[in-house]
């Protein structure tokens, strides 16, 4: 399993993001899915990523969850079944926030395998992916979760991963 950690609270790490998914997803063109819901600050990351990449890779990507039509964990049994269907011989590059000791927060890290959407809230769900984006949005020790992941955070943590991932596959 290859791991490749970045910290966005530093810096702009879009060029080292775009290298990192170049050598783990090779493919013409990418199938990519973004979980999350707008609802709560902290799970609005994969959503906003699926609008902006919408927005930029235009006919280039296939891309799955966006703010006006999310991939929320309780669609991932649905959305996996519908993608093997569509596109039955393609990786898939997922991308999610996540919780992490506290000093993660503002780390992203793109990973050789899938994930477990909904880990963080005690969710028992299915790995979805062949390839994982995360950006680390809050504590996991933290009690008021939904409260207290600022958005400036998520902007930084979205920005590295959308021009990186544009890099990636422009």
């Amino acid at each position: 399993m290859s791991i490749y950690v970045f910290n966005s609270a530093k810096r702009d790490n879009s060029e080292e993001i775009s290298k990192a998914v170049k050598l783990l997803y090779n493919t013409d063109k990418p199938v990519i899915i973004c979980v999350g819901s707008d609802l709560v600050v902290g799970d609005s990351l994969g959503p906003i990523v699926g609008s902006e990449l919408i927005k930029n890779l235009q006919g280039k990507a296939f891309v799955y969850g966006t703010l006006d039509s999310p991939v929320t964990a309780k669609e991932i049994p649905v959305i996996q079944d519908e993608i093997k269907k569509l596109h039955p011989y393609s990786k898939i590059l997922v991308i999610d926030a996540a919780v992490g000791n506290k000093e993660e927060i503002g780390y992203v890290k793109i990973s050789s395998v899938g994930i477990k959407p909904g880990l963080g809230v005690n969710k028992n769900l299915p790995i979805i992916g062949d390839v994982s984006v995360i950006g680390i949005v809050s504590d996991k020790n933290d009690k008021n979760l939904n409260f207290s992941t600022r958005f400036s955070l998520v902007y930084k943590l979205l920005s590295d991963i959308v021009s990186g991932i544009i890099k990636a596959f422009n």
